[in-house]
């Protein structure tokens, strides 16, 4: 299960769903109101639910560098077979339910207000409501939060889903994995929720406890 808040770094969440995929696990993807407002801003991309199928390709196949079709081959048919998308406002989707079966959820990027509802309780829209059941069954969530700096009553409520068994994983880049490109700094925070997923990936090279290493040849 993929929920994308509002928060910016839509290419996260782009970067996330297509290692999913290449993982071959199924996805249930839930978009936010607010990160519909996020995408359009960072990509152009009006993502609609009618036509929900074709926007979701657009968007997975952008670089981190608004290059349009990086990604165009890994997207060729029948890449988003596995892809099942359930509208924000829809809370009978089938993802509300703890009956639904889902091995957990992802939150990229998770918008401080996402933050707060999910802490909270509460159920405004079906990300909140899946957040919630994923923690009530004891299911791993991961919550990639995008938002610098933070206040003391966010830190609380990150602090709150730590305790009630989430995994907060802030959104943020490391260089020793040798990053030459944009792309590279967007991948390692992804491969860091997947890793946090259990979900295997080759999105970045891994520490060896090598100096230096940064700097030589992948």
């Amino acid at each position: 299960m993929v929920g994308v808040s509002g928060a910016s770094g839509t290419p996260y969440a782009a970067a996330v769903l297509r290692g999913l995929l290449d993982a071959g696990e199924a996805v249930d993807l839930v978009v936010s109101r607010a990160s519909r407002l996020t995408l359009l801003d960072e990509t152009g991309i009006a993502f609609r639910d009618a036509h929900w199928r074709e926007d979701l390709r657009s968007w997975l196949e952008r670089g981190a560098d608004g290059k349009p079709h990086s990604f165009a081959a890994e997207m060729a048919d029948p890449a988003l077979a596995d892809v099942r998308y359930w509208p924000a406002g829809d809370l009978a989707a089938g993802p509300s339910s703890g009956s639904y079966p889902v091995k957990g959820m992802l939150i990229v990027p998770a918008s401080t207000a996402c933050v707060a509802g999910v802490a909270l309780g509460l159920s405004k829209d079906l990300l909140q409501r899946v957040a919630s059941v994923t923690l009530k069954e004891r299911r791993p969530l991961v919550v990639a939060v995008r938002e610098t700096p933070l206040s003391g009553q966010t830190l609380k409520q990150l602090v709150a889903l730590d305790e009630a068994g989430a995994v907060v994983l802030p959104a943020s880049p490391a260089f020793y994995a040798g990053a030459t490109h944009i792309q590279d700094l967007v991948d390692f925070v992804a491969g860091r929720v997947l890793d946090a997923a259990g979900v295997p990936h080759q999105l970045y090279r891994r520490w060896r406890g090598e100096l230096g290493e940064a700097r030589s040849p992948g």
